[in-house]
């Protein structure tokens, strides 16, 4: 998959994200886009689908995450601190939404 690079102890992660939906998922890798396409439920103002992004990946890799590009966009990176590829792989596929 080529949404996930690793750079150094950490990885990055490519993702698009579709605001004010039901509830926070991510769904599929785009082959298109080379995003993970991720719904968060909060709407893009004030920050608020960021704080969610970085909470929701948090909480599902135990890791501190961070938005590096993308801040005001759709289409953004997140670095996941102290994690490799497959690590990351293996906790997405255990998380239920």
């Amino acid at each position: 998959m080529r949404a996930i690079k690793e750079e150094g102890n950490n990885i990055l992660v490519d993702i698009e994200v579709s605001v004010r939906s039901q509830k926070f998922e991510i769904g599929d890798y785009n082959p298109w886009r080379k995003r993970l396409e991720v719904k968060v439920r909060s709407p893009p103002s004030k920050g608020k689908a960021n704080k969610e992004l970085i909470k929701e990946f948090s909480i599902i890799t135990g890791r501190e995450v961070e938005i590096v590009r993308g801040i005001k966009s759709p289409y953004k990176t997140l670095k996941i601190r102290k994690i490799d590829k497959d690590d990351f792989m293996k906790k997405l596929k255990k998380k239920s939404y």
